[in-house]
């Protein structure tokens, strides 16, 4: 199984890897769109699920690379991360904004919303538009149900901003969290420099 999709090397560092996600269309089941932000996580990284090392719930994001790992948060919202590195590291990318572009009656009816800058302005969000469940965890990302599809032109020229994660308590500062800057779809705007 090969670890590079839609023109990404996912066996690189997880902030390597969140940046250059944006742009890239995630389909689950042929529904999903547009990456517009991500969040990296690294083994040594005290806000990560693998900082204290493997357990029942984090292995599958020290299983391989380019694969799912899907998690429950506060025990309501099913999480989308895509594993990084090598297999045993435990780093990835959580998937936490997207802009709905394919099969947007499915995301309608799932989430019981039709403003698609609500849709999947969120992990969970995401995940819930999508169908993502616990099911899909461990799953390798170049199979089906999941399709990554590379950027397209109009994805190649969007601003990519930076700043510190959110929704976390510790690791605040690390600069790990990326989006299309000023995008509509973002779970949280960016501050704007200057």
């Amino acid at each position: 199984m090969t670890n590079f999709l839609a023109g990404i090397d996912f066996s690189a560092p997880s902030h390597e890897v969140a940046r250059l996600l944006i742009g890239v269309t995630v389909l689950v089941d042929g529904v999903g769109g547009r990456i517009v932000e991500t969040e990296a996580y690294d083994r040594e990284d005290p806000a990560s699920h693998t900082y204290n090392g493997p357990t029942e719930r984090n292995a599958a994001m020290f299983g391989p690379p380019a694969h799912a790992y899907v998690y429950r948060s506060y025990g309501i919202h099913w999480c989308l991360n895509f594993v990084c590195r090598e297999e045993g590291h435990g780093a990835g990318v959580l998937i936490r904004a997207i802009e709905p572009l394919h099969g947007l009656d499915m995301m309608v009816a799932r989430r019981g919303l039709d403003d698609p800058r609500l849709l999947c302005s969120g992990p969970g969000r995401v995940c819930q538009a999508l169908g993502i469940t616990r099911e899909h965890n461990a799953k390798p990302l170049a199979l089906p149900p999941f399709q990554l599809l590379p950027r397209d032109a109009a994805a190649m020229d969007l601003p990519v901003a930076a700043g510190p994660r959110i929704g976390i308590s510790k690791g605040m500062d690390t600069p790990w969290r990326f989006g299309v800057a000023r995008s509509p779809y973002l779970s949280k705007p960016f501050r704007q420099a200057g």
